[in-house]
C-alpha cells in the first residue's frame, strides 16, 4: 500500500528558481524528505543497477504527515453577482447530451448550498430523469422530476422554471428530433412549492456539479455531470412554453433582453478556462479541471470538422466526473535550486514507514546557457501522456495486445483505489469517452525511479550508461523545447533522445528540425518517436492535450468531428498524416509493435561505407548486435522503426544495420496496412524490422537513429560493456567532435 505521495509545481527548473513540493501522507504521521540525484532507476535486485546519490539540501529532514484531498471532476463556475442575488422567478435551460444518465444524481445548472439547503438546482435525479430542486433555507425543499429516464448520448432540451407568484415548479425534457408541436406542448412535470426559493448567500452559479465541502474543510464539488452542455440560459421569470422553445433555438444572445440573466456561449474562448456570458449582466466564469471544449453542439451539421471554421456549431463543453487538472494541494516545503547544482535528474525522496516515493524533477543549466556540449532531451511531454496509465487494468484484450499476463505493482493498486488521481491519455473516462488531457500538477505514479521500465524509468538506463562512461551532459526537457524552440538547442553540439519520444507539439518539431538544419547532431536512441501531434498551452500550464485522429494505434477512438485540438486549433493525429512523417526528421518511423520478445541487429553492407566507419569501431563484421537486453532479451523490440523513402527518409541515408528475430506477436502498425491480412507478423514479414540509420545534414551535422525502444535496456548488459553500449558511445563521442560531417557527393 502506498503511504506517501507528492508532486512538484514544475518538472523543469533552472538554478536560482524555486520549486514547491506538495505531499500527502496516507496514514503515517511523519515522513522524511531528502534530495537525491537519480542516476539509474531500475531497482530489480538481480541486476544491481539502481543508483541514486544523496545531496545536502535545506529541506532535508522530517515533516508532519497529513492527508490532502483532491477535488476531481470538471465543472464551470460563475461568481456570485447582484444579478443572481436578486433572482426570484426564473427559468433555467440548456441543451444537454448525457453520457451516464443512470449513474445517479448529476447537477446541470445550479445555485445551491447544502446547509441550510437553499437555492435551485436543475439536475438528473437518482432515477436518471430530469428534475428541478428548490429550497427556502429554512427546511422547505421541493423537487419535481419528469420521471422519464434520459437516454445516453442523445441531445435533449432541458428546462426548469419557478414562478414566485404561483410557487409553481415546472421541469421539461425534450429529445432532439421531437416535432415543434411536441416541443411547444412540452413533456414534463409541474408541482406547487410550499415556500419561495431563498437564494443561498454568496453561492456561485455552477454548471455540471453541486458545491460541497472536502474532508479537509476546503470548498469542493459533488454530483458531477458526465456529458455535454450547450447554450445554457438563465431568465429572470418563468417562461411560457413558446418562449422557452424560442430562447432555446434562437442563436442571438439577446443582450438587450431585460429578462435575460445569463446567456452563455461556450464556443467563445475555446482553449482557455474562460466561459463567456453574452447577456446584459456579463456573468463570465471559469471552467475547473479541464473539461473538453471545441466539442460538437446540439446544432452540429457535419459540414465543418474544425471548430475554428464553424464555432457556432461547437458550443458544447464535455464534462466528466473524473477530469483533473490541478490537485490543488498545499505546499509542504520549497527548494531554491543553488547556482552550483549540476544539471541532471533529481528527486525529493519521501520516506514514510516502510514506503518510499520520489518526486522527480529536472535541473536544466542556467537559462540561455549550457554547461556541456551534450544534452539529454527528457521526453516530458510523452511522460505526461502516459501519466497514471491504467489502460491494461481495464481493457479486456490488454493481455492479448501486451502478450503477457497483467501484473499489478503497488502503484497500480493505489491508482485503482484512488481514482481521484486522474488518468492518462491512453485511458477512457468513466463515461467511455477518451481522455484528451493529462496534467503533471498531481502525483504521477509513472514518473519516478523504482517504477515500471517504461517512459521515464526506462530512460534512466541511458543516464546510467552516460555516467558509467564518464560522458558529461546537461538535461533539458520537452517543455523547455516547446517554450524556447531552437534557441534551447543552439548551445549544444549534440543531443540525445530517450527511448520513447513519442509525442511532439508543433513548436517542438519546428525547433528540432531547425536545429538539425543548422548543423545539429541528434542521436535518436529509441523507437516510436515523433509520432503524434499534441499541444501545450501557456493558458493552461502543466497540461497536455491529445486528440487521436483517424489512424495509428489509437487505444480509443475520438468523437467524430472533434479531431481539432482545443489548445491550438490544429488538426490532431499522426504527424505522418499531417505530411511530416518521422522519416523526414530522423530517417525512420514506426512500423511494428510487439512486447513479448525482442530481436537483434545485423550489420548491412552499408555499414562498411567509410562514412559510417566510426559507428562500428570495435564491432565485428558478423557479430549480432544486441542479442541481449532487459526488454524482451534483445535490443530491437517493443516498438520499432524503419526507413521509408516515400515518407521522407533522405536519399543519402545509410541503413547500417537491420533487425531480425522478431516474434509472431510483433505486428505491423495500422498506418502501415491498408487492410488486415495474413503475414503481418515479425515471423513472416520482412517489413517488421528496425533500421539503424545514419545520415549527414547540410550544415555539417548528422542524425543517428536506432529505431527501437528496447535499445536503451540493452545498454547495461555486462556492466555497460557490450556492443550496444560501444556503438552508442562511438556515435556520441564522434558527434561531440568539432570536425563537420561532409555531405556525400551525388
Amino acid at each position: 500500500m502506498k503511504k506517501i505521495l507528492g508532486y512538484p509545481n514544475a518538472w523543469s527548473v533552472a538554478p536560482g528558481e524555486t520549486l514547491r513540493f506538495m505531499v500527502s501522507a496516507y496514514g503515517p504521521e511523519r515522513y522524511r524528505a531528502d534530495l537525491v540525484r537519480v542516476i539509474c532507476g531500475d531497482d530489480d535486485p538481480d541486476r544491481d543497477l539502481y543508483r541514486e546519490e544523496e545531496i545536502e539540501a535545506p529541506f532535508n529532514g522530517e515533516y508532519p504527515g497529513r492527508r490532502q484531498s483532491i477535488d476531481a471532476g470538471s465543472r464551470a463556475v460563475v461568481p456570485d453577482s447582484p444579478a443572481l442575488a436578486g433572482l426570484r422567478s426564473f427559468t433555467v435551460q440548456a441543451w444537454i447530451w448525457p453520457t451516464t444518465p443512470d449513474k445517479g444524481e448529476q447537477a446541470l445548472v445550479s445555485r445551491w448550498q447544502d446547509d441550510p439547503a437553499a437555492g435551485f438546482a436543475l439536475l438528473i435525479d437518482a432515477a436518471g430523469a430530469l428534475a428541478l430542486r428548490v429550497a427556502d433555507g429554512g427546511g422547505g425543499l421541493t423537487e419535481v422530476g419528469t420521471g422519464t429516464p434520459l437516454t445516453a448520448r442523445r441531445w435533449y432540451l432541458v428546462s426548469g422554471s419557478y414562478d414566485a407568484s404561483t410557487r409553481e415548479l415546472r421541469v421539461v425534457q425534450e429529445p432532439m428530433g421531437s416535432t415543434l408541436e411536441n416541443l411547444k406542448a412540452g413533456s414534463g412535470a409541474r408541482r406547487a412549492g410550499r415556500d419561495a426559493v431563498t437564494h443561498p448567500g454568496n453561492a456561485p452559479l455552477m454548471f455540471a456539479a453541486l458545491p460541497a465541502l472536502l474532508p479537509t474543510g476546503k470548498p469542493g464539488s459533488r454530483s458531477h455531470f458526465n456529458g455535454k452542455i450547450d447554450r445554457p440560459r438563465l431568465m429572470g421569470r418563468a417562461l411560457s412554453e413558446a418562449e422557452r422553445v424560442a430562447v432555446a433555438w434562437d442563436p442571438i444572445s439577446r443582450e438587450r433582453d431585460t429578462d435575460i440573466v445569463g446567456a452563455w456561449d461556450f464556443s467563445r474562448d475555446i482553449g482557455t478556462d474562460r466561459i463567456r456570458d453574452l447577456g446584459p449582466g456579463r456573468l463570465h466564469g471559469r471552467t475547473v479541471n479541464l473539461p473538453s471544449r471545441g466539442c460538437k453542439g446540439h446544432n452540429w451539421s457535419g459540414r465543418e470538422q474544425s471548430w475554428r471554421h464553424a464555432p457556432e456549431e461547437y458550443g458544447a463543453i464535455h464534462f466528466h466526473d473524473d477530469d483533473l487538472y490541478d490537485a490543488g494541494w498545499d505546499t509542504d516545503f520549497e527548494y531554491e535550486v543553488p547556482d552550483d547544482l549540476p544539471s541532471g535528474v533529481y528527486a525529493a525522496r519521501l520516506r514514510a514507514d516502510d514506503d518510499e516515493w520520489h518526486v522527480t524533477f529536472f535541473v536544466r543549466p542556467p537559462r540561455g546557457a549550457a554547461t556541456s556540449r551534450l544534452a539529454f532531451l527528457a521526453s516530458t511531454v510523452t511522460y505526461m501522456a502516459y501519466s497514471n496509465y491504467q489502460w491494461t487494468l481495464h481493457q479486456r484484450y490488454a493481455e492479448v495486445a501486451e502478450s503477457f499476463w497483467t501484473t499489478l505493482e503497488r502503484s497500480d493498486v493505489f491508482l485503482q483505489e484512488h481514482t481521484e488521481l486522474g488518468l492518462s491519455t491512453y485511458d477512457t473516462h468513466s463515461d467511455g469517452s477518451g481522455v484528451r488531457f493529462a496534467s503533471r500538477l498531481r502525483p504521477v505514479l509513472t514518473m519516478a525511479p523504482r517504477s515500471s521500465l517504461w517512459g521515464f524509468n526506462a530512460d534512466t538506463h541511458i543516464l546510467g550508461w552516460l555516467e558509467a562512461k564518464g560522458i558529461g551532459y546537461d538535461v533539458i526537457t520537452d517543455e523547455d523545447l516547446h517554450a524556447e524552440g531552437v534557441a534551447l538547442l543552439e548551445p549544444y553540439r549534440a543531443v540525445l533522445t530517450g527511448v520513447h519520444p513519442e509525442y511532439y507539439t508543433t513548436p517542438m518539431w519546428d525547433g528540432l528540425r531547425t536545429w538539425l538544419a543548422r548543423g545539429g547532431r541528434l542521436a535518436y536512441l529509441g523507437g516510436n518517436g515523433f509520432i503524434w501531434r499534441c499541444a501545450l498551452s501557456s493558458q493552461v500550464p502543466g497540461a497536455l492535450e491529445l486528440r487521436r485522429a483517424e489512424d495509428g494505434i489509437r487505444y480509443r477512438d475520438e468523437e467524430p468531428g472533434e479531431y481539432y485540438l482545443e489548445f491550438t486549433g490544429e488538426y490532431g493525429g499522426l504527424w505522418r498524416r499531417l505530411g511530416t512523417a518521422p522519416q523526414a526528421l530522423v530517417g525512420v518511423g514506426t512500423v511494428a509493435v510487439g512486447f513479448d520478445a525482442s530481436g537483434h541487429y545485423r550489420r548491412t553492407r552499408a555499414s562498411f561505407d567509410a562514412r559510417a566507419g566510426f559507428i562500428f569501431d570495435g564491432i565485428g563484421a558478423e557479430e549480432p548486435i544486441g542479442d541481449f537486453g532487459i526488454l524482451g532479451g534483445g535490443a530491437s523490440g517493443s516498438e520499432i522503426d524503419s526507413v521509408d523513402p516515400m515518407l521522407g527518409t533522405p536519399t543519402h541515408a545509410l541503413v547500417v544495420a537491420s533487425s531480425e528475430g522478431h516474434s509472431p506477436n510483433t505486428y505491423l502498425v495500422p498506418d502501415e496496412t491498408g487492410f488486415h491480412h495474413a503475414a503481418m507478423d515479425g515471423a513472416q514479414n520482412p517489413d517488421v524490422r528496425a533500421d539503424m540509420t545514419f545520415f549527414e545534414t547540410p550544415g555539417g551535422g548528422a542524425v543517428f537513429s536506432v529505431g527501437s525502444i528496447a535499445w536503451g535496456a540493452s545498454l547495461p548488459h555486462n556492466g555497460y560493456d557490450n556492443n550496444v553500449a560501444r556503438i552508442s558511445e562511438n556515435v556520441v563521442r564522434r558527434f561531440l567532435e568539432d570536425a563537420p560531417f561532409p555531405m556525400p557527393d551525388g
